[in-house]
């Protein structure tokens, strides 16, 4: 295969989700869909079409392979790295009431979207379950460190760990991925038609999701990104995601692992960061920049990791 034809074929996993984030932009503008549109759809992907799809995807797969213990160990360990190395890079470089910000911008990555949408892009079966397992884990520690940071340079606020225990056990997220796990161990199935009526609904999760990213960038808070903004995308789309996808291929991992793991590492920065940061009454401007950036600099970034770590042979 020469480079033109292994360009070709990445651009095949790449380009149709970032097209469906550029559509969202478009028919926003457009005003085919408005500001309501996108949080009432928001509302229903994160509650119902995206758990339903992590379960559905989870009871279908082979545990023995889904279920990689050393994968999400090492994700996890390496989620924890890119904060504190996040966080340390931060301390020495970013005005103290802009840190966490920062910090939660440049490590917190849309895995549950644009994470999994790209690992069944990718892997198909093999991405969404063994994602879906890797999206569990860090969801907790996503919530957890964020409130952590976000806390520490907030003034007014403190770490409630009563309040967080309690979003992470009802994350609909983590609740999906725990109800599925015994249908799997223990080969429950379920009924076809049930089954069917899963399918159709969970497959208006990823084009509804990407759209809804698509339709909440806005190109003028680009304009007027600041420094800081600036500097916690390159760390998300770039600097992070060379060094710990360089560390996953020296722990001995290859092929569908390597590739989900940089998938992951890779995604931009997660629209719930905007969320959290406006719950503790952050600077909510430079964390809605973070996350327009990421977004579209993902389109290239991704592509071009991809191609590399295909060219070189690692996936």
């Amino acid at each position: 295969m020469n480079l033109l034809e292994l360009f070709a074929r990445t651009l095949d996993i790449t380009l149709p989700v970032f097209a469906m984030v550029f559509i969202g932009l478009v028919l926003k503008r457009l005003k085919w869909i408005d500001t309501a549109f996108v949080s009432t759809a928001s509302a229903l992907v994160f509650k119902a079409t995206l758990p339903t799809l992590i379960f559905l995807s989870l009871i279908k797969a082979d545990l023995s392979v889904a279920l990689d213990v050393s994968l999400m160990a090492f994700f996890a360990a390496a989620t924890l790295a890119q904060f504190l190395l996040s966080w340390a890079w931060a301390h020495y470089h970013v005005m103290r009431e802009n840190r966490g910000i920062y910090v939660q911008g440049a490590f917190r990555g849309n895995c549950g979207v644009v994470g999994l949408a790209l690992a069944a892009g990718m892997y198909g079966n093999y991405g969404l379950s063994a994602g879906s397992l890797l999206l569990g884990v860090v969801i907790v520690m996503y919530n957890v460190l964020s409130v952590v940071v976000l806390a520490t340079y907030q003034p007014g606020q403190s770490t409630d760990w009563r309040s967080l225990l309690k979003h992470v056990v009802t994350n609909p997220l983590i609740i999906s991925v725990f109800t599925a796990l015994p249908f799997t161990a223990f080969s429950v199935s379920l009924p076809s038609w049930l089954i069917t009526s899963g399918d159709y609904f969970a497959s208006l999760t990823l084009p509804l999701a990407l759209i809804c990213i698509g339709a909440t960038l806005s190109v003028s808070s680009m304009r007027d990104s600041s420094q800081v903004a600036m500097g916690a995308s390159w760390m998300k789309m770039v600097t992070l995601p060379v060094l710990s996808t360089a560390a996953a291929w020296l722990m001995g991992f290859s092929g569908e692992q390597l590739g989900l793991l940089f998938l992951f590492f890779a995604s931009p920065t997660a629209a719930a960061s905007f969320v959290m940061v406006k719950a503790i009454g952050g600077n909510v401007a430079l964390a809605a920049n973070i996350i327009a950036i990421t977004t579209l600099m993902a389109s290239v970034t991704v592509t071009l990791g991809v191609f590399v770590l295909r060219l070189l042979g690692w996936i």
